[in-house]
């Protein structure tokens, strides 16, 4: 595991925060958003999420729990967040062989397990106990489902803390509550009929002292709490959402460490990267050809693209192929600074050794 004190640690934080701070989509805010984040949390934001992900998980194991699934017309999922939920739960498999629940609404359940399968994990039935057990020879995940109905959400968020007993939670590209407790899309619609109330399920687990990790594009969604009184500086939906509540679209809840981006999936993938570096094990970081095949499936399967609103293998506008070259040069960055480079002798290792 890389040391602090390191020029290995200090290069692959950097770089990692760098990828995240890339305006893919051209929307202009992830400047401002990162900046927001740095001033309330300092430091790097996806090597102080990955060390938080290391310490607990090594200490304690798993299960780790993820909520994921952001509603676009008549309700259909869109394909930021179900996919880096996907390929998240593998890393966390791959660097801890622990297992992932990932937490969604019931109608979704088809699209997750197949964008699951689209990650290369096999999804298992959520178990009647509530106990999450090890299945030898697979690379297991469970998918539980919450009505949209809140009442019976927050039963079922009761049970999977009493029962599940997870370690870490992560929410990636969730709706969050305004401080009025009303859930809103970016633009100010309100979204309360057409997602589960996944708010209470972080807010009982931080009474509980376990640790939270949210992915954000927007500071609408569960966990963005941490920048709400910096986003009305630069988004005017912050202040007054249109609605009658008028309380505008910042999330409330503050989770323990936040990845600020310009697409959610994305800031997934700053933290893979960050704990691929950390633990010094490239098998961590997918392989780009896996993340499209990610998308595909989960397009296919009925989610929709954020910005063309069709069910297209596209993230928030930004279409296979270029993902595919951006995940390959995040990873090719990561693993040349972890060693893994060929000198003009032809041996293969850390470029200041090779001499």
């Amino acid at each position: 595991m890389l040391s602090r004190d390191s020029l290995r640690y200090q290069v692959i934080a950097r770089t990692a925060d760098q990828f995240m701070t890339l305006d893919l989509t051209g929307v202009g805010s992830i400047k401002n958003l990162y900046e927001a984040t740095l001033r309330r949390q300092p430091g790097p934001m996806c090597m102080t999420a990955a060390e938080l992900v290391v310490d607990t998980l090594r200490e304690k194991g798993g299960p780790a729990v993820i909520a994921s699934g952001f509603p676009e017309g008549g309700g259909v999922p869109e394909t930021d967040g179900p996919i880096g939920a996907a390929l998240l739960a593998r890393a966390l498999f791959m660097a801890f062989n622990v297992e992932t629940v990932i937490i969604t609404d019931e109608d979704w359940k088809e699209m997750q397990e197949a964008t699951c399968r689209g990650a290369g994990l096999v999804p298992m039935p959520f178990p009647e106990t509530g106990r999450i057990e090890p299945v030898a020879y697979l690379r297991p995940v469970y998918i539980r489902t919450v009505p949209k109905d809140w009442t019976e959400c927050h039963r079922v968020s009761d049970e999977l803390l009493a029962k599940t007993k997870p370690r870490i939670l992560f929410a990636i590209e969730r709706p969050g509550k305004n401080q009025k407790g009303v859930y809103h899309g970016l633009g100010g619609r309100v979204l309360d009929d057409l997602v589960g109330d996944l708010d209470y399920l972080f807010i009982k687990a931080k009474e509980r002292k376990i640790p939270t990790i949210a992915f954000g594009d927007g500071g609408n969604e569960l966990g963005m709490g941490v920048i709400k009184e910096d986003l009305p500086e630069f988004q005017p939906k912050a202040r007054d959402c249109g609605c009658p509540c008028k309380a505008g679209i910042a999330a409330d809840f503050a989770a323990d460490r936040i990845i600020t981006t310009n697409v959610s999936n994305w800031g997934a993938t700053g933290l893979i990267a960050a704990l691929a570096g950390l633990l010094e094990n490239p098998v961590v970081f997918h392989d780009a050809e896996l993340e499209a095949r990610c998308i595909e499936i989960c397009a296919a399967a009925g989610a929709v693209d954020g910005m063309t609103m069709a069910p297209e293998p596209a993230v928030d506008g930004i279409v296979v192929k270029e993902w595919e070259g951006t995940i390959r040069a995040l990873r090719g960055s990561i693993m040349r600074t972890l060693g893994h480079t060929v000198d003009w002798k032809g041996r293969s290792g850390d470029w200041r050794q090779l001499k």
